[in-house]
């Protein structure tokens, strides 16, 4: 960037206008920025921010003028020049920057030379906005990716760059290593984040931080990423040593404002890929679990081209997304499911170890390889794996989540069975309020019973048995509580939060649609029995309507 630094108080005077001007105070700051002059009577009785401006003063209006004066330089003046001599004992404020003129000069004659050299300043950030969008802009559309943008950031401001994303973390970076891109981020983020109205220059998002990262003093000059509405990140220009003059920072503030639209756009394309690879990658794994492919070889080449080597040892993993939202209000329900998914497939990384996620309905799911052969610590490691993984989702959604697995899958053709034992497994311990990790091993009775719902015979005794009681109403929720409870109408009155009186009433109501006294022991086991198959018969169904519908 060509020098052609802003007006100040010091070049006002270099101008041959100003010829023979004095200043009052030679003690006082003549390096304060002048974008504008203004006439004393047109300002004085406001109460607006005067920074950047001279206030034009004819010398007769000084008299009994010491208030009015105070207040200007209270406002932030830059400078009071007197077009003239100014009267004898006239008591100037502290600080201020006083100009008399040795001939009077007018205000349009001094108006006219500020608007002059502002608008050259101007159109000189126009000029060199433009080169650096230009250029930039050209790199995009030539297919540079993030690394060639950030190092055309750097070239142009001649300082390091980095670019962040939303969450802080630095996507690329040139001119310093990964360590220290790492390390200033980290201590940018906080700082950046609380960025309000008052910290913002000239209206755009840019700040400028001054911090010691590892014995290095850090000038940075951050914008803000926006695409819309929509927040995205930051592009930062990081100056080590001495704090760079005024001219400097313009120039770093200019890169990186017009850089923002620029890396901000390579930014979201490179999403949209991620995302598009990431679907693709989760419809192959809903192909998995579903063992819906046209043909081994159909499922070999969609294994080679997403990495996925299906000799493995899996573990396929379940749990329920609840039917929430958690992006938010307005937001997109099926990518935040899918965030959670990505978060339950990080937890306890090993290099050895891939995970490979979707989504199904409102159900997460992670197919997981394994590191261990022997079946003692197979078991150990699913199980850990699971208590993580629930803990997690359960401190992301603040309530308890269930994450069920089947039996290992020994290669690809095992992982349906093992989905289906993990659907199995949800369905009932979510029925049964179970939290951490749910193994299908351990639902032995449910796995015997399995085998029975499945058949004619089996619903029809379940239809015998709970006549009209549809399961998700009232009653048969009162029922499910009243069985798990052992038949302790207290028990199941404290679970469900009613009155014994109105336990005992709902009971009574539970044996008419039944016709039978489900209050008697053996009437009670019969119960028990059609409601576990009712729940076998429906989770089959639905793992089966999943593969019908793909």
């Amino acid at each position: 960037m060509e020098s052609s630094p802003r007006l100040t108080v010091r070049g006002l005077l270099d101008e041959p206008l100003m010829a023979g001007a004095r200043v009052v105070d030679r003690e006082a700051d003549l390096d304060r920025a002048l974008t504008w002059v203004l006439p004393f009577g047109e300002i004085i009785g406001r109460f607006d921010d005067l920074d950047g401006v001279a206030v034009y003063m004819r010398p007769e209006s000084l008299a009994d003028s010491a208030h009015a004066l105070s207040a200007l330089a209270a406002r932030g003046a830059a400078a009071l020049v007197v077009d003239g001599a100014a009267p004898a004992g006239v008591s100037w404020p502290p600080g201020s920057v006083v100009i008399e003129l040795d001939l009077p000069v007018g205000f349009a004659a001094l108006n006219r030379l500020l608007a002059e050299r502002s608008l050259m300043q101007e159109m000189h950030v126009m000029r060199y906005s433009a080169h650096v969008h230009s250029t930039l802009a050209g790199l995009l559309h030539r297919g540079a990716g993030l690394t060639l943008l950030v190092k055309e950031v750097s070239a142009l401001a001649q300082h390091p760059a980095i670019a962040l994303d939303a969450r802080g973390q630095a996507v690329a970076f040139h001119g310093v290593d990964a360590g220290r891109a790492d390390d200033i981020s980290e201590i940018l983020l906080e700082k950046l984040s609380a960025v309000t109205a008052a910290d913002r220059h000239a209206h755009h998002d840019t700040r400028v931080l001054e911090e010691v990262v590892g014995g290095t003093h850090w000038t940075c000059t951050a914008s803000t990423i926006r695409l819309g509405k929509r927040f995205e990140g930051w592009v930062v220009v990081l100056a080590s040593g001495p704090s760079p003059g005024p001219h400097e920072l313009a120039q770093h503030a200019v890169v990186t404002e017009q850089a923002t639209a620029i890396i901000g756009s390579e930014m979201l394309r490179q999403r949209s890929v991620d995302e598009a690879e990431e679907r693709a990658r989760g419809d192959f794994v809903q192909a998995l679990v579903h063992g819906s492919f046209t043909s081994q070889h159909d499922m070999q080449a969609r294994a080679e081209y997403h990495d996925i080597d299906l000799t493995s040892t899996f573990a396929v993993f379940v749990a329920p997304g609840y039917g929430e939202n958690p992006a938010g209000p307005g937001g997109d329900e099926s990518g935040g499911l899918l965030r959670l998914a990505r978060y339950a497939a990080s937890v306890l990384p090993h290099p050895s170890v891939r995970s490979y996620v979707t989504v199904i309905g409102d159900v997460l799911v992670v197919v997981r390889s394994l590191r261990y052969r022997d079946p003692r610590d197979v078991e150990l490691e699913i199980a850990e794996y699971a208590d993580a993984v629930s803990q997690d989702l359960s401190r992301r959604r603040v309530r308890p989540v269930p994450v069920a697995h089947g039996a290992p899958a020994v290669g690809a053709d095992q992982i349906r069975e093992s989905y289906r034992q993990a659907r199995v497994a949800l369905g009932i311990g979510q029925r049964l309020g179970m939290s951490g990790s749910v193994a299908y091993r351990d639902l032995r009775g449910y796995g015997v019973l399995e085998l029975v719902a499945e058949t004619d015979r089996s619903r029809r005794f379940v239809g015998d048995v709970l006549g009209a009681l549809e399961p998700g109403t009232d009653l048969y929720d009162t029922l499910s509580a009243y069985l798990a409870a052992g038949g302790n109408v207290n028990a199941a009155a404290r679970e469900l939060s009613v009155h014994r009186n109105t336990m005992l009433s709902k009971l009574d109501r539970i044996s008419r649609a039944m016709a039978m006294d489900v209050r008697i022991p053996e009437n009670q086991f019969t119960a028990w029995l059609a409601v576990r198959l009712e729940l076998l018969d429906r989770l089959r169904t639905s793992v089966e309507n999943e593969i019908n519908y793909r």
